[in-house]
């Protein structure tokens, strides 16, 4: 049993910066993948970045070189810094848990808004 919990969404200018964040508790399996999601009004939610303890990195195209992700491993935490915000980046971020040996076992936080405005 994993719970997520999200902070650092708000509304920011195009151009501007937010940093999330998610503190993850429980039985966390130490082979885990964590990442962000992010899904827009009428949208499918779509992956942002994910990230192994390894470091291991995957970013979507329409983020790289924008976003970084990152895990501090000793507070069981994710961040996104998310630099260069679009408006096309205005979506609820959601940040994702998953077991690598057992897939059933896929967390969720319960989304942070970021609002980008022009």
């Amino acid at each position: 049993q994993v719970q997520l919990v999200e902070s650092g969404g708000g509304l920011v200018q195009a151009g501007g910066s937010l940093r999330l964040s998610c503190a993850a508790s429980g039985s966390i399996s130490a082979f885990n993948v964590m990442g962000w999601y992010r899904q827009a009004p009428g949208k499918e939610r779509e992956l942002v970045a994910t990230i192994v303890r390894g470091a291991l990195t995957n970013y979507a195209d329409s983020v790289k070189g924008r976003f970084t992700i990152s895990r501090e491993y000793a507070k069981n935490t994710v961040y996104l810094q998310m630099n260069n915000l679009k408006v096309e980046d205005t979506a609820v971020y959601y940040c994702n848990l998953r077991d690598i040996v057992k897939h059933a076992n896929d967390y969720w936080g319960q989304g942070t808004q970021v609002t980008v405005s022009s």
